[in-house]
């Protein structure tokens, strides 16, 4: 694969601390690279430096001959004055552009809904952030950098743009740098993640979960005394493992490699346990919504009443974890509100239990007006002296260490946290509240992965009933136990979750179906089977290498690992003999890494 731009020996400092020191990367044709990393560690940055928008203190980025690039930053750069269609098209002719079946997918995909003559001065930010996207996406470019991408966009439109990237260069061609804290979207379109941290670039194969992987036996290899990350990520592999086992995309040596280091990890969460705790927190009755429609009156331009909910019936279970989908107006909010108790139906009932307290992590992060100017250590100090968290009595300020808070932080006024920071304060007083009925709103902006591994592991311990509303697949799928669509007004369960959802959405824009106004979880949809996209004899020999291909992957790894034994016992004062056994090693490992590449593509034409 030839190669598009290196970084080398970059160093880069603020008048407070150095930020990268002697890094060097590079990338060539056919990456797709995911950067991930805590808040403020850098990502944004090197972002910044490999596009050139931000120049090095020292060191260099140098790009072939000819390579063109586009940068999405999380800047809103749009000029106010015009109009939709001229920031995404431009100047060119309309036969022109209508004509590119690549430029009428990407408006289709992200700007179908906004009015195309809409001057950009009277859009949402959200409306901005995908105008911005689908200007940068009709381009044809050897590089995009994409800085949070995923913001604003719906489950719908993340699916989108993953397809889109997916398929808009060949396997070999082009390359793709993104930041974004959605791992559903790493593990879907990036090949390789690079981890920032500590001035350092540290790269990985594979998305999201391989990248998971590689860093536990990192971490177990090194023995390191960080035993509350590792176990951490330990049980966020569990997950992985478990509850999505197709994600990791490795042969089966590295899965036998997962589940070794899993197999005394207890499940995630102890549904048993924590069904009875609820059960003893709220008792038998939650909220229950029986035929309930919401209407409103005439609003704006439109003199007719809107109805939002019509006949919608929900029995919400003691210690049920439900993870709401919908698009933006669909009346996901509307829905809360009724459960939460601050909106009364038009018609239907509501019928609350006697013991319910309910609270919302809202994203104006109201929980903190009162206490802005408040120091982080006051505020936890007005709380009482401990709590149970899966089993075990907590401080509070041991609850906030474990969502990332450092006793430095303690004196720090709550007004001059970071956002990210400021989230998990918010999220934290509401769990030192004790609800027994927790509503999450879009509960993922301003955390970066590893954060919100810790907010989810802290979830798992929560004994009440959680409702969850988010556009982050992959937190929605890991937190709760069932999904639920608001679609035309009714509300449907969805056995299949997410992937059934993109289905019924699909359909519903194509105008093919009607969504059932309420069903239940009785109502599974049968599975939809996949099928091969061979047949005959081309199927039978895909088969035959698919399988071969595996048993040469084991075969080798446990080549190299008799290799490294041979290393350990041999004389180290022979450096011609140690040199030759670790040439035996690389060798191994570059026909391991040929033969991945074909067994995931075998892997994807099978399945």
């Amino acid at each position: 694969m030839a190669h598009l731009l290196g970084a080398e020996a970059l160093h880069l400092e603020y008048p407070t601390r150095v930020i990268f020191d002697k890094v060097t990367i590079g990338l060539d044709e056919g990456d797709r690279i995911g950067i991930v990393g805590r808040n403020g560690d850098g990502k944004s940055t090197l972002l910044k430096l490999l596009s050139g928008l931000l120049e090095p203190d020292s060191g260099r980025v140098t790009r072939r001959n000819g390579v063109t690039m586009a940068v999405l930053d999380q800047a809103d750069n749009l000029d106010d004055d015009r109009t939709v269609h001229q920031t995404i098209i431009g100047d060119i002719d309309e036969h022109v552009w209508a004509g590119d079946p690549q430029v009428r997918d990407v408006i289709a995909g992200l700007a179908s809904d906004i009015p195309w003559e809409a001057k950009v001065s009277d859009l949402s930010g959200g409306q901005r952030r995908r105008v911005a996207l689908a200007a940068l996406l009709i381009g044809d470019h050897d590089i995009i950098f994409l800085d949070e991408p995923t913001n604003h966009l719906d489950v719908e439109g993340i699916t989108w743009l993953a397809g889109h990237l997916k398929r808009r260069w060949s396997t070999n061609a082009g390359a793709l740098v993104v930041v974004t804290h959605d791992r559903w979207f790493l593990d879907e379109i990036c090949t390789a993640t690079w981890e920032v941290h500590d001035r350092l670039i540290e790269p990985f194969e594979g998305g999201y979960a391989a990248y998971i992987l590689q860093r536990v036996e990192r971490d177990q290899m090194a023995a390191t005394m960080e035993s509350k990350r590792q176990n951490l990520m330990k049980k966020e592999l569990a997950w992985l493992r478990r509850g999505a086992p197709a994600r990791t995309a490795k042969p089966k040596f590295r899965i036998d490699a997962a589940n070794e280091l899993i197999a005394n990890e207890p499940p995630v969460r102890d549904s048993v346990s924590l069904a009875s705790m609820a059960m003893q927190r709220l008792g038998k009755d939650v909220v229950d919504l029986e035929d309930v429609t919401v209407t409103y009156p005439p609003s704006g331009t439109s003199a007719v009443p809107k109805t939002v909910l019509k006949d919608v019936t929900w029995r919400i279970a003691p210690g049920e974890r439900t993870g709401i989908l919908g698009v933006n107006g669909a009346g996901k909010s509307t829905l809360l509100s009724l459960v939460a108790g601050s909106l009364l139906p038009t018609e239907g009932r509501v019928k609350r239990g006697k013991t319910i307290k309910v609270s919302t992590l809202t994203q104006q992060l109201a929980e903190l007006e009162d206490v802005w100017n408040d120091r982080v250590s006051e505020v936890i100090g007005r709380h009482k002296s401990t709590y149970v968290a899966g089993g075990k009595e907590m401080t509070p300020t041991q609850m906030l260490e474990r969502v990332g808070f450092q006793s430095a932080q303690l004196s720090t006024p709550v007004k001059d946290l970071s956002g990210g920071q400021k989230r998990r304060l918010q999220l934290l007083l509401i769990l030192l509240s004790e609800p027994n009925v927790l509503i999450l709103d879009e509960p993922t902006n301003d955390l970066d992965t590893d954060m919100l591994a810790a907010i989810e592991d802290l979830l798992d311990t929560y004994p009440g009933t959680l409702l969850v509303v988010s556009h982050d697949r992959y937190l929605l799928e890991r937190v709760t136990d069932q999904q639920y669509a608001v679609m035309d007004g009714g509300f449907t369960h969805l056995p299949r979750g997410v992937d059934q959802y993109l289905e019924l959405r699909a359909k519903q824009q194509a105008g093919q179906t009607t969504v059932a106004k309420t069903t239940g979880p009785g109502d599974a949809a049968a599975p939809v089977k996949k099928t091969p996209s061979l047949g005959g004899a081309e199927l039978r020999n895909a088969q035959k290498e698919f399988a071969a291909a595996g048993r040469k992957l084991e075969k080798l790894a446990a080549e190299i690992a008799a290799l490294h034994e041979s290393l350990a016992v041999h004389d180290q004062s022979d450096y011609t003999g140690l040199g030759a056994i670790t040439t035996q090693v690389s060798d191994r490992q570059a026909q391991i890494a040929t033969l991945e590449l074909r067994w995931l593509e075998l892997d994807e034409l099978l399945n």
